[in-house]
């Protein structure tokens, strides 16, 4: 068991005894993921012909395993699913076409939330969570609109737009930027070379060339896989399974994200008061959910432990709390049960650095108008 009592060297200490990728388990959860999630695919697509209550039965099951692939795309993210870096980032592009997210890109955007977990200065969450000021600037409307953008009656609209909407209009919205801003500048400047004046644009929509390219790979592959599906079965059923299945995904991987930084009284300082450490373990929650479950979303509900040391693979999570668990006291539990309440958690009170609720918020209100009356 780890005796350190000081962070940064128990951090060290987890890192080093937990952080050991093997590219053979890699490998396993790898095919043990696609396989079955290609014979559903088929067995859903060609069950149409018998009955399309048979093809409707099988989209939750695609959507679970679906989210599968997204938690292992993550895991190649953080060069954590194997000890290769090869393999990473190979099965890490092709699993993000399959969840039709350019994975170097959402890495990249996902170090960055991991860099200042508990920060809410720099990182706000996928529903970008607004301060207790900031909610008491909006208009009736505009608040009741914020709080069911944040319901779960609404995320399935949430994973539409974060998996399938974003990053084609992104690259779309780009991509014309990009070609306008040469073909302009070749009208007005003709003596420059198209070259010349494409390295002067300065882009929007992604921070390198590097950036850009994955998400050209990612766009040009996943419509070739549309084409494909297209010339293989009926686009008007393919598409219609495509988009249900992957918005249903979205949304559970919301859901669950979402909840793990956004419950009752969560750490959520600003960046003078700032640790990294408390955003792990004060800052993050630990799911307790079903065995089942825990598999479909390759153990991401130990999340306290994922964000102490991002290195360590999904299937060292489990092992990793319960040997440690004595450290993780401090951790908030959240049951299934528990989600549909801490998806009410989406103010952040910057006086008292926590996460609270609409409802606490409502209150504070009232007993501030209780004192200003005395």
């Amino acid at each position: 068991m780890v005796s350190s009592t000081d962070p940064a060297a128990h951090q060290r200490e987890i890192i080093n005894r937990y952080a050991q990728p093997r590219d053979a388990r890699g490998l396993f959860q790898i095919l043990s993921t696609l396989i079955p999630l290609g014979l559903l695919w088929y067995g859903a697509l060609r069950s149409a012909t018998v009955s399309y209550y048979l093809t409707a039965a099988a989209v939750p099951f695609i959507s679970l395993l679906t989210l599968r692939v997204f938690a292992l795309m993550h895991d190649c993210g953080h060069g954590s699913l194997f000890r290769s870096r090869w393999l990473n980032r190979s099965f890490g592009l092709a699993l993000g076409v399959i969840v039709a997210m350019p994975q170097y890109v959402w890495a990249q955007h996902h170090s960055y939330h991991h860099a200042h977990n508990g920060n809410w200065d720099k990182y706000r969450g996928p529903y970008s969570t607004r301060s207790t000021d900031e909610y008491a600037a909006m208009s009736p409307s505009a608040q009741r609109l914020y709080r069911r953008k944040c319901s779960i009656q609404a995320s399935p609209i949430a994973g539409f737009i974060y998996l399938i909407a974003n990053p084609r209009l992104t690259w779309i919205r780009g991509s014309i930027d990009f070609a306008w801003h040469a073909l302009k500048g070749k009208f007005l400047q003709p003596h420059r070379s198209l070259t010349a004046h494409a390295r002067s644009f300065v882009p929007r929509y992604w921070k390198s060339a590097k950036e850009y390219r994955h998400m050209t790979w990612n766009n040009l592959l996943l419509i070739g896989g549309w084409v494909l599906m297209c010339s293989l079965f009926s686009p008007g059923l393919f598409f219609s399974t495509y988009l249900v299945s992957l918005s249903l995904a979205g949304a559970v991987g919301i859901v669950l994200f979402t909840v793990q930084h956004n419950f009752e009284h969560a750490y959520a300082s600003d960046g003078a008061h700032w640790s990294y450490a408390a955003g792990a373990i004060r800052g993050t929650s630990f799911l307790v959910l079903p065995s089942w479950l825990n598999w479909f979303t390759a153990d991401i509900g130990y999340h306290h432990i994922h964000h102490l040391s991002s290195h360590i693979p999904n299937y060292c999570l489990a092992r990793c709390h319960a040997e440690q668990e004595p450290h993780f006291q401090k951790v908030t539990r959240l049951r299934l049960s528990q989600v549909r309440g801490s998806l009410k958690c989406i103010l952040w009170d910057t006086r008292a650095r926590r996460i609270i609720s609409v409802r606490e918020y409502q209150q504070q209100l009232l007993q501030e108008l209780a004192r200003s009356q005395h």
